[in-house]
């Protein structure tokens, strides 16, 4: 008789590896193994071997980069998101993706579980499994590290399980980060980071970005097309979402843009630090802003910051496959359709600055923002307005002075006593 599958989100590390011979023996499902392509940067022929080595009935690798970029980085980029003013949510974008992935082998493979090797202390938990409910209510999802059957409580216990089992241990350095790695943004976490004294050793940490004070000596120029909010063009050159990001990722890495050490609120209750790479991103960020700002009125500017922070905080919290943020997209799609041009941004030692920027659909107008009279505007025009935008300030000092009470009183403390000589 044919075993129940289960499906293993599977990066190849000591973790996951553990997990596939822990299924088999505590539940004794054929599992699934699902490698998702990220930008990781990881040898998926080695680590989808492992897998079957392992005791994987099944290996799958997904190059889902582009699908990435394209339907999740795109998005939070369009609404200038950000996660408590610095983080560029790097992780949080990416696992609704992962999440949705893996139902989608659920269903292929007709298993009956998902499992994943998210810690209880972590985020990821949550996205992970608010994504698999989005989408199937119905399978069971086993998290390993909170399950009761799930002893082992060290990395030392984990080899000890493998090798007891003649199972080759994956190592890593014992002393190494904890990093989450994609085409977007590289986290680390752990070892000095974890006392929020010490200055991040950042010669030891930093993979894809040099330190601002080993950047260039010159200053770089990039220009960044937009049509209808989304990046279509760096420097003249149309390319996909994909090649965009990894393009940028070179230019701000060498610069030594987008270093972040951060002490961010998890939604689990905790803080935690961690140091963030995002050198594409950050550019890309920067520039896209800079559009908004050329293209968008000041209501619909204002209420973007509003709607952006909140968005940012579904995100991160794994509520990508909601009513509501399904809403706040349509709603920034819509504000979008004009944020088209392009932005010229200078690039120097870990600084952006704008260089220049254009669009036909701007809202910027000469004839009215110079100093000199224009044919729109007249500078007699502002009387009345102030004398409407100022009546309720008027009508409550008017009020004071009559009762003798407040600031607008003749001899209000509130006003001071300035030298004359």
């Amino acid at each position: 008789m044919a075993k129940d599958k289960v499906i293993l989100a599977y990066s190849g590390g000591l973790d996951t590896t553990v997990i596939i011979p822990w299924l088999k023996e505590n539940y004794d499902y054929d599992v699934i193994a699902v490698c998702i392509d990220l930008g990781q940067g990881d040898d998926w022929p080695v680590i989808k071997d492992r897998a079957l080595k392992t005791g994987a009935a099944a290996c799958y690798v997904v190059d889902a980069r582009e699908e990435y970029c394209k339907e999740y980085v795109w998005p939070a980029v369009k609404a200038n998101c950000l996660y408590e003013d610095e983080y560029l949510l790097g992780t949080s974008t990416a696992r609704p993706l992962i999440g949705k992935i893996l139902v989608e082998y659920a269903r292929q493979e007709n298993a009956v579980a998902i499992c994943h090797g998210a810690t209880g202390k972590g985020n990821d938990q949550v996205r992970f499994e608010l994504a698999i409910k989005a989408f199937a209510p119905d399978l069971k999802v086993i998290a390993a590290w909170r399950d009761s059957k799930w002893t082992l409580d060290s990395r030392e216990a984990e080899i000890a399980y493998l090798e007891e089992r003649n199972i080759p241990v994956p190592m890593k350095k014992a002393s190494s980060y904890s990093c989450d790695e994609n085409v977007w943004h590289i986290s680390h976490e752990g070892l000095e980071l974890e006392q929020t004294e010490n200055e991040p050793n950042w010669k030891n940490m930093l993979k894809v970005t040099k330190l601002p004070e080993e950047a260039p000596d010159q200053c770089e120029y990039v220009k960044i097309e937009f049509e209808a909010g989304e990046a279509v063009a760096v420097n003249d050159k149309k390319l996909s979402p994909l090649q965009i990001v990894q393009l940028l990722n070179e230019i701000g890495g060498r610069n030594g843009i987008g270093l972040v050490d951060v002490v961010e609120n998890r939604m689990v209750g905790m803080k935690s630090r961690g140091v963030y790479e995002t050198p594409g991103g950050t550019i890309l960020q920067f520039a896209h802003e800079q559009l908004d700002h050329l293209c968008l009125d000041r209501d619909t500017y204002h209420e973007k910051q509003h709607i952006s922070l909140r968005e940012a905080e579904l995100i991160y919290d794994g509520k990508w496959f909601t009513t509501l943020m399904e809403g706040i997209m349509a709603f920034q799609d819509k504000i979008e359709e004009n944020v088209t041009g392009w932005v010229k941004l200078k690039l120097y030692k870990g600084t952006i600055s704008g260089a220049g920027s254009y669009s036909p659909y701007s809202l910027y107008n000469e004839s009215i923002a110079s100093f000199a009279t224009g044919d729109l505007y007249d500078h007699k025009d502002a009387q009345g307005f102030i004398t409407l935008y100022g009546l309720p300030l008027k009508v409550r000092a008017m009020m004071e002075q009559k009762v003798g009470k407040g600031q607008a009183v003749i001899d209000s403390a509130s006003l001071k006593k300035r030298p004359v000589e």
